[in-house]
């Protein structure tokens, strides 16, 4: 190869691309040499890789077969290496590899193979991502950041994935708050806010600025939770394109979760419901990680639930589906709420129990935390709608 890289005009293995036909006049070339006993040595001149000692008769005699003829490699390449590709397809890909006579039926059937291969790309590369989102979730919640170990991630991050990198800065700033009332907002913090907030000068400056003159801890968590949660939106939106295909993503999730921690119970119920809308049935969609920096974004109710699960099940808490609830799950939970703080009537809240139902049968039962929650909500909004059906049936029988 060495040496057809060196001698072989680019033309050659560029122009009328035909891989048996390159693989056949290169087997050729080195039949020849096995023949001649010639073999030269690409770095070291007049080095012969080829003596009398070497069987090199046998050797030719059974590359020649190969070297001669295109449809018996072709053949060969077929039995040893295609066909085993489509061992790993669908069995309707294999049934193609049944009846290949011809070339036209030979190439129908590895186009078939590329593109179900384009297809399950994304698919496979979702959940890698899923994975990615998990372990860096768990590894920081359970790791003593420092200035070099952010540093560290965030290098990595970036060699792996941008989108990678922003989700880690995100990981981290919350992992700052959750911190700060513990041990203060020390030098150690404000490297690693430094540090994760880099890329970003005009943002880093303007965080940490108002970080050393804030005096207020709860302001200083609240501004930390909220560049966090801007990371986690744009990690969001820079998903949604390339894995639109293959899932259901809305980048609204966080933001919900805030206006809801800040009282503004109408903004959340409208990024809820249009949340609910689109995810109800979709195939796939984002986790929402519980983990202690996430557990900050959280509503006391949800937390009490993993906290619960995880006394109960000590094993669990290592366990992806006992750290995590889905998009969906989250977004019901919020829409619940937000109805029953905002005192809706029966008819919406009957709704929104209908919601319950479909994700409770479309969310594996595996997935724990998520059917905890959903039917800690499908309670709630039961009561509610009793006490409001009870209370109309009492004031109906007052005026008579």
């Amino acid at each position: 190869m060495l040496w057809a890289c060196e001698l072989k005009p680019r033309s050659w293995w560029t122009e009328n691309v035909n891989l048996v036909r390159i693989c056949v006049e290169l087997l050729n070339t080195l039949s020849v040499w096995l023949a001649d006993t010639r073999c030269p040595h690409y770095f070291i001149s007049n080095c012969n890789l080829l003596d009398i000692s070497f069987s090199v008769g046998s050797m030719a005699s059974k590359l020649r077969p190969m070297s001669s003829d295109e449809q018996h490699l072709s053949a060969w390449l077929v039995d040893n290496y295609i066909r085993r590709c489509a061992q790993l397809c669908p069995h309707y890909i294999e049934l193609f590899f049944d009846h290949i006579s011809t070339g036209t039926k030979l190439q129908k059937a590895v186009s078939e193979i590329v593109r179900w291969r384009v297809q399950i790309i994304p698919c496979e590369l979702w959940d890698v991502f899923r994975y990615a989102e998990c372990v860096i979730a768990g590894h920081v919640s359970g790791l003593s950041l420092t200035k070099e170990s952010s540093s560290y991630w965030t290098t990595e991050m970036m060699k792996i994935d941008k989108r990678l990198a922003v989700f880690f800065s995100a990981v981290a700033l919350l992992h700052v708050a959750y911190l700060t009332p513990r041990n203060g907002f020390n030098d150690n913090l404000m490297d690693i806010v430094s540090t994760v907030l880099g890329h970003n000068l005009i943002q880093c400056h303007g965080v940490l600025s108002r970080c050393k003159v804030e005096l207020n801890t709860s302001k200083l968590i609240e501004l930390l939770q909220k560049s966090a949660v801007e990371h986690l939106t744009t990690y969001r939106r820079l998903m949604a394109p390339y894995f639109g295909s293959v899932a259901t993503i809305i980048t609204t999730d966080f933001e919900a979760m805030c206006a809801y921690k800040r009282d503004d119970y109408q903004r959340c119920l409208q990024l809820s419901t249009q949340n609910v809308h689109m995810l109800l049935y979709a195939r796939r969609m984002p986790d929402v990680h519980i983990f202690p920096g996430f557990v900050q974004l959280m509503d006391d109710d949800i937390v009490s639930v993993t906290a619960l699960t995880r006394l109960v099940n000590a094993g669990c808490r290592h366990k992806p589906e006992y750290s995590c609830i889905s998009q969906l799950t989250l977004s019901l939970y919020l829409m619940t709420q937000c109805q029953l703080k905002l005192h809706h009537s029966v008819t919406p809240l009957a709704q929104t129990l209908d919601y319950i139902k479909v994700a409770q049968r479309r969310l594996p039962r595996e997935r724990t935390l998520d059917q905890l929650t959903l039917t800690l909500i499908k309670h709630s909004a039961y009561r509610t709608i009793l006490t409001q059906v009870c209370d109309r049936f009492n004031a109906m029988i007052d005026r008579d």
